[in-house]
């Protein structure tokens, strides 16, 4: 693929799955700069002294995204979206690692006004529980957050990106916010 004809992330997206592998490596700098606002975002809220930086986050979620190997995207929102839950998946496991290193050195993070549960500090790993079950209950409501709190996603971009109305996706989002902020308080009491 030396000679790359500009191409759309999509076009590339579907030129790896179909097995060129330079297809990913083309793709990535078209993205670059939206998942390194998605590492940012997620480590903002995460505790200062945080050893993962932005880029590193990405090249993380990168290097997983390539060792998982060619995965048949819908689109650019679907490819943030995944990379998103990637890293959402290597923060939940730096945690987990604190968290058995330091007993009750336990991992908080901030969720803003705008995604809900306030301003209150919540556990990332408790959450990450909470998530995997809400994830057996209703998928689509896991996913939702997903790319609601972590990708930071809007309610327009997250309908279009799994293909639901806004209406759906606001109804599915805060009934999602309640389960789980019932489920953390739960699992603080």
């Amino acid at each position: 693929m030396s000679q790359l004809t500009p191409k759309t992330v999509s076009e590339l997206l579907a030129n790896w799955y179909a097995g060129e592998d330079e297809a990913l490596h083309a793709a990535v700098p078209l993205v670059y700069t939206e998942l390194r606002r998605i590492a940012h975002r997620n480590l903002r809220k995460e505790r200062p002294e945080h050893t993962l930086q932005s880029a590193a986050l990405v090249h993380e979620a990168y290097l997983r995204l390539e060792k998982q190997g060619a995965i048949q995207f819908k689109s650019r929102d679907h490819l943030l979206a995944i990379c998103a839950a990637l890293m959402r998946q290597i923060l939940v496991e730096y945690a987990r690692r604190r968290a058995a290193a330091k007993r009750d050195g336990g991992f908080k993070l901030t969720l803003d006004d705008t995604l809900a549960f306030k301003t209150r500090d919540i556990n990332l790993v408790a959450l990450d529980d909470a998530l995997n079950e809400l994830s057996k209950l209703n998928p689509q409501q896991s996913r939702i957050v997903v790319l609601r709190f972590f990708a930071g996603l809007s309610i327009e971009e997250t309908a279009r990106a799994m293909g639901l109305s806004q209406a759906t996706v606001k109804r599915y989002w805060e009934t999602a916010r309640h389960w789980l902020h019932h489920q953390m308080k739960a699992a603080d009491s």
